[in-house]
């Protein structure tokens, strides 16, 4: 996989919806995540492998369940800072735009 800079594996549609979603839940089950995407299982894997890699996410399988087990997945500190700093980047942008609209 290309290494990735901060920006870029924040901006990705389906990773920039995911923190979201986590930035407000905290801990969500990956069905439910999957399901907020709109994606099949091996797309949310994908995305979810590359904020597992940046250190934005961790995924959890809790030991001892009995059936299918479940994994759930949690935006770690690092990924709220880096959806913050991404969400004002766009702030900045929106802001710069309707300046120059008028």
């Amino acid at each position: 996989m290309p290494h990735l800079s901060d920006p870029d594996i924040v901006h990705a549609p389906h990773r920039l919806k995911a923190l979201a979603l986590l930035a407000v839940a905290d801990t969500v089950e990956f069905g439910v995540l999957r399901d907020h995407l709109g994606v099949t299982d091996s797309v949310a894997s994908k995305q979810l492998k590359v904020l597992t890699e940046a250190g934005y996410v961790v995924l959890d399988k809790p030991a001892g369940q009995s059936g299918r087990a479940r994994t759930w997945v949690r935006i770690t500190p690092a990924g709220r800072r880096a959806l913050d700093g991404h969400l004002e980047a766009l702030r900045e942008l929106v802001a710069a735009a309707q300046g120059a609209s008028r």
